[in-house]
């Protein structure tokens, strides 16, 4: 149990500068690099993060939907037609 806390406290430790406004790196600051073409057009080009913010909510929400169709079992039933003449 406290073997288990102590590991999260050291993992946040060593994570705490190293979040930035779009995922986990290895540096505090992206190095991207900014500037316009020929033809004017605008470019950002970021480093790559270790992990990126968006990436984990997408996987989150297959993830819980996946578990709440496991857990409610619903399978789409198609309603009875009847003919009332």
């Amino acid at each position: 149990m406290y073997k288990n806390i102590i590991f999260l406290i050291i993992t946040l430790i060593l994570f705490s500068g190293c979040l930035n406004k779009r995922g986990i790196s290895s540096t505090y600051y992206n190095d991207c690099r900014e500037y316009y073409d020929a033809r004017g057009y605008y470019h950002k080009t970021c480093d790559e993060n270790i992990i990126e913010f968006a990436e984990v909510k997408e996987e989150s929400i297959k993830a819980y939907e996946s578990a709440k169709a496991a857990i409610t079992h619903t399978q789409e039933v198609e309603p009875e037609h009847k003919v009332v003449w």
